[in-house]
């Protein structure tokens, strides 16, 4: 058995394509540190951002011109203390979306995603059927 004297460098791209072609009486091999690969905490703060950033849009556009804007409107008008007015809604707000992500939480702790993605599919199309019916007889 012959050993080799000067060690053998492989890069992380090599490495499977050297392992095929490799000899049976190779002894001595170094491999090279592998390039930076990005940390799991930098990934799951990029994707904070994202659920943020499509969390924002699409609550944003979906309240834009509904009834609770509206009924804003309208009570500043009224009031005449926009500011008032603004810090009521924005609590009222910020307290319906922590009971969302609150029962949100909980429910998905204990049911699978599939699952209350269905059942929130479901729903809406019971809601929309019932919002048709009394269409349908008003």
């Amino acid at each position: 058995m012959k050993l080799d004297s000067t060690p053998i460098a492989i890069s992380a791209k090599d490495l499977p394509e050297f392992l095929e072609n490799s000899q049976s009486h190779l002894t001595t091999a170094t491999i090279e540190p592998l390039e930076p690969i990005i940390t799991a905490s930098h990934k799951k703060q990029e994707s904070a951002f994202v659920v943020f950033g499509t969390t924002f849009v699409t609550i944003f556009l979906a309240e834009i011109g509904d009834k609770t804007q509206l009924s804003t409107l309208l009570m500043s008008a009224e009031s005449h203390a926009p500011w008032v007015v603004f810090i009521g809604s924005a609590a009222a707000l910020i307290t319906t979306s922590l009971l969302g992500v609150l029962l949100g939480s909980w429910i998905s702790s204990r049911l699978s995603v599939k699952t209350v993605e269905k059942s929130a599919g479901v729903m809406l199309l019971l809601i929309s059927v019932m919002l048709f019916w009394d269409v349908l007889q008003g």
